[in-house]
């Protein structure tokens, strides 16, 4: 007689949730960024003085479109938080997604297994060259939101997880970001200008690289 198999289920992955403070203004992010300042903040504290004195540079990227070229046409800006100028450390990225420069589906890849999204257009390819600027256990942050296409609401997470694992990421973390205050045992909304009716959050992904020997 054989005991009977048991199965051990996987542990949830974090999930936090972060509102701005009372002081902190609730200006709605311009298009096309997603996240408000008071979070880009709460970023650099939380993100890039991780395991160090010495903070990381953090390298802000507004995703304006995922077409052809795409890298060309996305600013990025760095941070200057005091001492992360002169730092050494690989700088922790941080990428803006707005959902309405996302596909609804996984882009098709022109090439093999092995050189899968390596070098397509779009936001796989986009992953796979972020991942090579990177050293393993370096942070990449996604940040997007959903959208509403056609009347139904669109979680573009799932595919963003998915393609990330794809490009050697490893997925740490979920932070919601709501666009909001609290008052008593409310939250007073402030949604970003053109979110879905209802919508007061938007999504930080936690991706950590890995590279094998």
């Amino acid at each position: 007689m054989t005991n009977p198999r048991t199965t051990t289920a996987p542990s949830p992955l974090p999930t936090s949730i972060w509102l701005p403070g009372p002081r902190d203004a609730d200006t709605p992010p311009p298009f096309p960024a997603v996240l408000p300042d008071w979070a880009i903040g709460k970023i650099r504290t939380e993100f890039t003085q991780r395991h160090s004195r010495q903070p990381a540079p953090l390298w802000r990227l507004t995703v304006c479109d995922t077409n052809e070229g795409m890298d060309a046409r996305t600013p990025c800006a760095a941070d200057h938080t005091p001492g992360a100028r002169n730092a050494r450390r690989t700088p922790v990225i941080l990428a803006e997604l707005h959902p309405d420069t996302l596909p609804a589906t996984t882009p098709h890849s022109r090439y093999g297994t092995d050189e899968q999204g390596a070098i397509d257009n779009g936001w796989p390819g986009f992953l796979h060259r972020t991942h090579r600027l990177l050293r393993t256990d370096d942070v990449l942050l996604l940040a997007t939101r959903q959208r509403r296409d056609a009347g139904k609401l669109t979680d573009p997470l799932g595919l963003l997880i998915a393609a990330a694992r794809t490009a050697g990421f490893r997925y740490l973390q979920h932070i919601v970001i709501v666009h909001g205050h609290a008052v008593d045992d409310q939250i007073v909304a402030t949604p970003p200008e053109g979110t879905p009716p209802g919508l007061i959050h938007s999504d930080l992904l936690v991706l950590s690289a890995v590279h094998t020997a």
